[in-house]
């Protein structure tokens, strides 16, 4: 029975944990949450995470020296090896978002 579930565990973390788990951690760190849009596309280069926030919130986002992207991105990279995936994340400027 604990086989069962342990593939349960598997395969709801692959398909769209790592989307939510970057959706959830900008929102907490924004001034405005209802502008966080998050997307989520495959390919064969793997899993690309597109994230897009508010301008006044982009400081925020990409930190100090870039370091908050980093972490971000090193956590991101966790989420997606329990799954077995190759997980990258895109910060859009905010001229691009539509």
């Amino acid at each position: 029975m604990a086989d069962i579930t342990q593939a349960t565990a598997v395969v709801s973390l692959g398909g769209g944990a790592d989307r939510d788990f970057v959706e959830y951690v900008v929102k907490q760190m924004v001034d405005h949450p209802e502008d966080v849009i998050v997307t989520r596309t495959v390919d064969d280069m793997g899993v690309l995470i597109t994230l897009s926030v508010n301008k006044e919130d982009m400081g925020k986002i990409i930190g100090k020296s870039g370091q908050t992207a980093k972490s971000l991105r090193v956590l991101l990279r966790m989420v997606g090896s329990r799954s077995n995936e190759r997980v990258n994340l895109k910060i859009a400027e905010p001229d691009t978002v539509a």
